[in-house]
This record gives C-alpha cells, structure tokens and sequence, in this order.
C-alpha cells in the first residue's frame, strides 16, 4: 500500500537527534595514542608512500573500492524540479543510505552548485582520486546526457545517470519477462514512448539493445509525437523521430504491443487502451500517479500486463532493484566503466530471477501464499535477499568478459558468501515483518494509550496499514494529545475500563469462569477488570481484539501475568518465554529467553529452546542454536555448564532436525574461526548460530541490554512465546520504533494464528 507520510514525522525523522541520515563511522581501533598515531601521523605517511609509488594500492590501503559519490545538481529532483542543488541534499543522502542498505556501499553525497554543463563536468572529474564510483542523480536533461557521455568518456571508474538507466534496467527486465508470457518476439513489437526525458530516452535505447526496432518506437513529448518534420528537433529526441503518419497519443496507440509511460498522471483512457492489440503491455511509471490507474487498466483490458512505479500494485519498476547491485559487481571487479554489456546482464539476471522460485520468507513479506513467475509477477521484490547474489556477479563477470575489470574474480562462490556477509542480510528482517503485516492488518489493542509515544506509534502502524489501533485510557486525555500532537486518529475506538462498568461486570464474571477454582472471587474478578491489562486481554480472549501491546509504563510481571490468567497458554505449551531479535550491522541474533523465566531448569530449557525453534523460523530464519555457559563442552565444571549440556542432549532427542550445540562460550560460539580450530566436532562449525540459549535470565537480559545500550544491536523484542493468543509486552521506555516494530510482530503473529 502507498504509504502516508506527514510533513511533521518528515521533517522530525530528519532533524531530531543528529541532523540528517548519515555520519562517518571509523572502521579501524582509535582506542589509544598508538592507534591514533597509525591512523594519522606518522603512521599514514607509509601507505601514502606505498600509494605514491603505485596508485592502485589506493584501493588496498584506503575505502575507495567501496565508496561511491552520489552528485548531483539538484536541476531535476524527482517530484520536484529545478529545486537548487542545497534543497537537493536530503534526497542524495537518501540515496546513500538506500545504497548501504541494499548493497553495503559507502556513500558522500556532493551536491554542486553550478548548472553550467561544462563546469560540472571539471569538478567531478576532479573528484575521481577520492571515489571507486560515480552515481549521477537529479541532472535535467538534456545536459544530463552531456555530463553523463563526457564523464564516462574521460574517467577511469564506473559512471552512471540513475534516472536514466536504472529505470531502464528494471523496466528491460520486467518487458523481456511480459513478452515471454504472451508470446511476442521483441523484435516485432510496436511501442508508444509517452515522455522524452532522460529516463526515457535511456529506456528506448536499451530496449533497442534487446531487439527492439527503432522504426517501431514511436515516441511523444509535451507537443505530440515526435516526428522527423518538426523544426528545431534537438539532437537527442531526433534518434527516436518517425515518419508514420501519427501526431497524438490517441493516433499513436493504434496497434501499439507496449505503452511505456514516464510523463504525468492520468493522461492515457480507457479508449486509448482498448485500441492496443491482443495482450496489450503497459508500463504507467509516472510517480504517485500513474498515466492510466492500475485498477482501471485491469478493469477495462482483463488480458493486459501492467507494471508501474508504486508499490500498491504488482509489478512495480523500483531502481532499487538495480542500482546497488550495479555498483556493488562494478566496484568489486575495479570495473573502469558501467558499460552496455554490465547493464544488459543486470537486465538478464533481474528476468531470470522472476523465473526462479520465490522464497518463502519473500512470499510470506508479501502475503502472497504462492508468488511465482507471471502476469502479476514479472520482477524480483525489492526485499528479496537474492538479488545482491544474482544481479551483483552478473556485473561483475560482464565487466571481465568486455574487458574492463582490473580486479577479475575466480571464485564465484566465495564471492557471493562474501557479498552476504559485506551487506549484513539479515538487514531486512524487519521490512520484511512490516511488509507481511501490511498485507492483512489486525486490529491491535493498546493498554498504555495516554501515552504520547504509543499514540504516535499508533498514527504510524495506521499510516502504514500495519494495524488498526484500539485505545485504552482516559479518553479525555488520550483526545488532548492526539490534538496537541496533530494526529488524526480521532475516528479511533477508545475505551476507558474505569468508564464502563457493565463490561466490567460481563468480563469479570468470564474471568471468575476461568479463576474461581484458584482462589479468586467474583468480586475480584469485577475489580480487576478496571486495570487495564486484564481489561484488554479480555477484549482479546473474546475475539473483540487481534492483538493486545503493552507495557511501556509498567513492570513486565504487571503485564504477564493478567495475559497468562486471561489468555493462558497453548495447549502444548508448559512454559512461556521470551526471545529478543538483535539485529547488528553483519548478522542477526536471537536471544532466548530474556524476559520470563529468572532460572530455567533443564526441562525449562528444552521448552524455550523449542518455541524460540519456532519463533525464528517465523522471522524467516532456519535456527541454528548455542547454548550458552562459561564453559566449553564440559571444560569447566560445574551446576550451570551441567543444566546447558543436558537440555542440549534433549533437545536433540526431542528435535532431531533442529541444529544444536552446546555449551559454549559465547566467543566461540560466534567466532567461526576459533570453533572450527577448537571444536572441529561441533555440529555448529558448518552451520554459524543465529541463535544464541542463555543459561538463565541475569546472563540474556544483561548480555541484550549491553548490546543495545553501547551502539552494537537494534534490539527488536521482547517476542513473547507461548500464548495461546498475541500478547506482546513493550520494554520501559520503548521508542516510538520500539512500538511499531512491537505491533508489527503482533500482528504477524495474529496472521499465524490464523494459519
């Protein structure tokens, strides 16, 4: 779904706490004089030298192979316009944070304030010593063309215009894709081209490169087709000019096989439509907008195949899946150019990935219970976590094969492990739960609504189409910080437990059902009802409710323990624990259990270890545990290493498909390289731990509160394990993050519930 963004979270996100997306993060140790002494004077004076003698070491002793501009003049700014190159910086750091998370790549953004072609062009060349790319973004064209052709001419390192061959790219994929389902040879293919802009200009002439016939493209600006008798035709549109008798997009469509549109909103009809051919493709990139809606398109032609910019619909022609990647195989081969063959294998690797069976974990993201190659699914989703292995080693050996990498690769295999561990893959754990969760949102209560953090969490997950909120707390004044903050959730149902007496009195009394043989009266049961935890996991219980969040303000027992009186647990279940998802910047962990249970027995264990099983593997991981102590297979003896080796022995026993090992230090547990030289034996050594078992609570939740605290994790949880229905309980002090990522688990876990 579109999602809604207000001016005051923009401008929030990007001024609060340290202005801007980006800082510069130091990769080696500054902890002491010695280390500043190498990282500066005199120390740095060596790989000067070694550099001065022989500049490809550049690449050895500096971060150039990994670090790409991101320049632009801010002349063409998506959405935007000639905005001025400062107003620009905001969407170039975008980009370099699109560029790290996707690919693992550096960025400087250069925003240069010239509109002079020739001046622009002297100052990034100038900048070639300090980048192993350039990524040209935002320039008007025609100019663009210019800069982009001289640059690429003149430097020695990668070069690319996004806007120009990114969209190409994907929408070559996406088209090689839809002919092969109808059945058209692309050689054949009539196609209408609404816009003569940079991006389409690139589109048409790749489409060329795959087969299409210039004489076949027919394209059209804002005074009509264009055709090789108009006066004052500039050099660029010129190569695209015809000679068939049309002057409109109405005349144009005629016949037409494809429409590719990057223009404006709404400018193609029905009529139009229905004079394509048989199988008519359609591509309305225009952005919010497309040329023709999606619905509309669908309702009137039921044989079209149609993509478009938005990721509401299928299809969607997204650069992001080609950018990264395009740089990524680039710079790893010391590629001197982004040339036709490189951009051509990218188009490839994309449409061949279509074809591929999809995921599971993607699938599931998407909420799609089958996603697989066809009309609705003709390019990757901008979350699979193939790409970077696909689209990155396609670049890179089309760059070999056409002669200009300096640096060949010889191990593929090798090199893709190595791109999953430079990008950190497990990035993308939670999109990948907000996606799912926007697929089918729930309805969420939250306990703790006269809080300002949980109301702004609550305008989030609804913006977004994550949950529809329902309010606990004092309306009053859950109404007066939705006005003082400027939220629209007024419409929102709010209940007030201290306000409603008769459901007080009806969920008592179904609670006394369930506790009266445990020591608690009616009475009581009515009285309880005023809190607001038993109040909401009664609503739950009832089925008036998904899900149920809460806990920013209070202890956790004050949370659990009215779920577990209320919900319970699952019938299987004897136990219920907790799980935190700790995302670092290379991998991502589960921690088990660091909430619930202060000192598991053996038998305790063997219980947190099975529902963390099947938590992980609902966050899309396959789990591969450590159970953890001081010691190292009985190393050091002693009552905790004890309990650690007998739960793993019958977990083992209890789920012989589960990958388990144990004790073990948590250094070797994680270090690969000193549990293969240590532990050769260990099951562990050829399947690395995502999931770390705690001998007890004072271990996980100091070892998870360290972590997080010192800059080292995002910590996503407590995941509460075990209940019978979606109970999630929010740590003290939760960030408005914290909240949505909590809401947004909760909301899967309601959609397994259902399963």
């Amino acid at each position: 779904m579109a999602i809604k963004i207000r001016k005051e979270d923009a401008l929030n996100y990007h001024s609060q706490g340290q202005p801007g997306k980006i800082e510069v993060i130091p990769t080696k140790a500054l902890g002491s004089q010695r280390d500043l002494a190498l990282a500066y004077s005199p120390g740095v004076a060596e790989p000067c030298l070694e550099i001065a003698d022989d500049p490809e070491n550049v690449y050895k002793y500096t971060a150039k192979g990994n670090l790409v501009g991101v320049i632009s003049n801010g002349t063409a700014v998506l959405g935007l316009g000639n905005i001025g190159a400062a107003a620009s910086k905001p969407v170039m750091e975008g980009k370099g944070v699109l560029f790290k998370k996707f690919a693992g790549i550096d960025v400087f953004d250069i925003e240069i304030d010239s509109t002079d072609p020739q001046e622009f062009i002297r100052i990034v060349k100038s900048l070639e010593p300090t980048f192993g790319g350039i990524n040209l973004e935002d320039i008007k064209a025609p100019e663009s063309f210019e800069i982009e052709e001289t640059l690429r001419r003149e430097m020695n390192i990668p070069v690319m215009h996004d806007d120009q061959h990114g969209t190409a790219i994907i929408s070559s994929a996406a088209l090689l894709n839809a002919l092969s389902i109808v059945g058209k040879k692309i050689e054949d293919i009539y196609l209408v081209v609404n816009g003569a802009g940079a991006s389409a200009i690139a589109c048409s002439k790749l489409y060329v490169s795959l087969g299409v016939r210039k004489e076949n493209i027919v394209m059209l600006d804002s005074k009509g087709v264009i055709r090789k008798d108009r006066e004052n035709l500039n050099p660029i549109k010129a190569q695209f000019a015809t000679t068939r008798d049309v002057h409109e997009l109405e005349d144009a469509i005629e016949g037409a096989d494809m429409f590719l549109g990057l223009s404006a909103g709404n400018i193609m009809t029905p009529e139009m439509l229905n004079k394509m051919t048989t199988n008519p493709i359609v591509f309305a990139l225009a952005n919010p907008t497309p040329e023709i809606d999606y619905d509309l398109a669908i309702s009137t032609r039921s044989d079209i195949i149609m993509a478009t910019g938005r990721s509401d619909h299928p299809n969607q022609v997204n650069n992001v899946l080609g950018f990264p990647y395009i740089f990524r195989g680039a710079l790893d081969v010391r590629s001197t150019e982004i040339n036709e063959e490189m951009k051509l294998a990218a188009v490839h690797a994309i449409a061949d990935l279509a074809k591929e069976a999809v995921p599971d974990v993607v699938s599931r993201a998407y909420g799609d219970s089958v996603l697989s190659f066809g009309k609705e699914y003709l390019i990757p989703k901008p979350l699979d976590l193939r790409l970077i292995t696909t689209i990155s080693p396609a670049v890179a050996k089309a760059a070999m094969d056409s002669g200009v990498a300096k640096y060949p690769i010889t191990d593929w295999e090798g090199y893709k492990v190595e791109l999953q561990k430079r990008l950190g893959i497990d990035q993308k754990l939670m999109s990948r739960m907000i996606q799912t969760a926007q697929r089918k949102p729930k309805r969420v209560i939250f306990g703790e609504a006269d809080n300002q953090k949980v109301l702004k969490a609550a305008q989030i997950v609804r913006d977004e189409g994550i949950a529809t909120p329902i309010f606990l707390g004092n309306i009053d004044k859950i109404k007066r910080i939705i006005e003082e903050n400027h939220l629209d959730l007024n419409d929102c149902q709010i209940l007030d437990p201290l306000n409603e007496p008769e459901l007080c009195q009806e969920y008592g009394k179904r609670l006394y059902e369930k506790r009266k043989r445990k020591g608690v009266t009616l009475y009581d049961s009515k009285k309880m009802m005023r809190d607001r935890n038993y109040f909401g996991t009664m609503m739950l219980e009832l089925g008036e409710a998904d899900a149920f969040i809460s806990g920013l303000t209070k202890n956790y027992p004050q949370v659990i323990r009215p779920a577990l009186e209320v919900i319970g647990t699952k019938d299987e279940v004897k136990k219920v624990a907790s799980m935190y998802a700790m995302i670092a910047k290379n991998r991502t962990l589960f921690f088990a259990d660091t909430s619930v249970n202060v000192d598991p027995g053996v038998e305790d264990l063997v219980d947190i270890i099975g529902l963390t099983r099947e938590a992980v593997k609902s966050f899309g991981f396959e789990p591969s545990m450590a159970a953890l102590s001081y010691s190292n297979f009985g190393s050091i003896g002693g009552e905790l290493p004890n309990k650690m080796i007998k739960a793993t022995e019958r977990a083992k026993e209890l789920f012989p498909d589960l990958i388990i090992d144990g004790e073990l230090q948590a250094n070797i547990a994680l270090n690969q390289a000193l549990l293969k030289e240590n532990y050769p034996f260990s099951d562990l050594c050829d399947n690395p731990p995502n999931t770390l078992i705690f001998p007890n609570l004072a271990s996980s939740n100091i070892a998870y509160k360290l972590l997080h605290e010192l800059g080292f994790a995002e910590a996503i949880g407590p995941v509460l394990l075990g209940m019978r229905k979606p109970v999630h309980i929010l740590q003290l002090g939760s960030s408005v993050r914290d909240i949505v990522n909590m809401v947004a688990i909760a909301v899967v876990d309601a959609q397994n519930n259902e399963a």
